[in-house]
């Protein structure tokens, strides 16, 4: 499968003192780039939730803190989907600058309802994910 990039800019706000990204924000980082590949395939979380009823919660994430990102680089976060069920989604995330990996995460999505109870994924998203 083919990787989804993302690409970021590396602002102020995104540092500690000494200028390097601090390690939180890897994971805002990997969540717009997530949104963002969702979106790109016609996924828009605000309609599932209004017309459908469901969300994506994270359930496990892992991340391996490789390399420390620095104020103005820019990044690249490639997003692959790795498992399909009907009521998870498994994702490899990368975090690069230029071809340097920085951190690599695997984050397992769950669906669930307004009632936080676990939810199935429509045939509609179920269908569009498969070709991330």
């Amino acid at each position: 499968m083919s990787a989804h990039p993302f690409p970021i800019r590396v602002y102020y706000e995104d540092t500690d003192a000494g200028g390097v990204v601090y390690y939180a924000n890897y994971l805002k980082f990997s969540e717009r780039a997530r949104t963002e590949a969702l979106r790109e395939i016609g996924i828009e979380q605000q309609a599932l939730m209004s017309e459908h009823d469901i969300a994506f919660v994270v359930r496990r994430c892992e991340v391996d803190f490789l390399k420390s990102a620095q104020l103005d680089d820019l990044l690249t976060i490639e997003t692959t989907l790795v498992k399909l069920t009907r009521v998870s989604i498994t994702m490899n995330q990368t975090i690069k600058r230029g071809h340097e990996t920085l951190v690599k995460l695997n984050v397992k999505i769950a669906v669930v309802s307004s009632k936080k109870s676990l939810a199935k994924l429509p045939e509609f998203v179920h269908k569009a994910l498969s070709t991330l």
